[in-house]
């Protein structure tokens, strides 16, 4: 279980254009690459709607934008059981090959950090360690060894996220270690349910550790059965498209 500390909202450019071609993840994700706008103060949503307005423009986008007040995702990844792929790394640079033994466009959630301007930097990093400590857990990532600059990867031609880091004092070394400890941090609150909320239905399920889904009847189970600690609140929900998991018993919990 994740503490779901911040909402990531889905805002999808258009597919099947140059900036989200639709192709998906294969064969898993591996990796995550940080990366900041270069572009002080230009907000999450700013950024996007920029990506959408020049979605055939060219090849170059990103799965998430994070600033101080929206955590949005244009290419499927966080909010989806099937992510895909972006273009956030050229493909002939080496280093991702030989660090993590693939493309990063292919295997790699690519993240932007939002900052400067009328941006509260702090508050925008917080909620940018979270999403990427998150974007470990969700892929099974480990946080210590799968989360790299993108600077590293295309060295003498880009430098993010040393820019935005800079806006909040910190080192690149001290990022990769306050990941690690969100990571830990969120981690520790453990449930004996899972909490799903399917996308096309709105249906909100108990996950059991049989990877069995049962259905939670009303808002009143559902309240009844976070005060006997059997799930977590709202902010614990994970969106999915769709599931196979198979469906066992419904809940149904009478306030006593």
């Amino acid at each position: 279980m994740f503490e779901k500390k911040y909402n990531i909202t889905s805002l999808y450019l258009t597919d099947k254009t140059k900036r989200r071609s639709g192709l998906k993840i294969n064969p898993q994700v591996k990796f995550v690459v940080a990366h900041d706008t270069g572009n002080p103060g230009s907000t999450a949503r700013a950024n996007v709607n920029y990506y959408e307005n020049t979605n055939n423009s060219i090849y170059a986008s990103a799965h998430l934008f994070v600033d101080d007040v929206e955590i949005l995702e244009c290419i499927p990844a966080l909010t989806t059981d099937k992510p895909e792929k972006a273009w956030h790394v050229r493909y002939n640079v080496e280093a991702d090959n030989k660090m993590y033994g693939d493309e990063a466009n292919d295997t790699a959630i690519g993240i932007e950090f939002c900052y400067g301007g009328g941006i509260n930097n702090l508050e925008a990093y917080k909620r940018y360690v979270w999403t990427i400590a998150y974007t470990c857990h969700k892929f099974g990532l480990d946080p210590k060894t799968s989360v790299v600059g993108h600077y590293l990867l295309d060295p003498g031609r880009r430098y993010d996220p040393l820019p935005g880091l800079r806006s909040v004092d910190k080192t690149y070394r001290e990022f990769l270690s306050d990941v690690v400890k969100e990571y830990n941090i969120c981690s520790t609150i453990s449930y004996p349910f899972r909490l799903i909320k399917i996308k096309s239905s709105g249906k909100i399920y108990a996950l059991d550790r049989d990877k069995i889904k049962h259905h939670i009847f009303n808002l009143s189970s559902f309240e009844v059965g976070r005060q006997m600690g059997l799930w977590g609140g709202q902010d614990m929900l994970d969106l999915i498209e769709s599931d196979n998991f198979k469906e066992g018993e419904s809940i149904i919990f009478v306030q006593p």
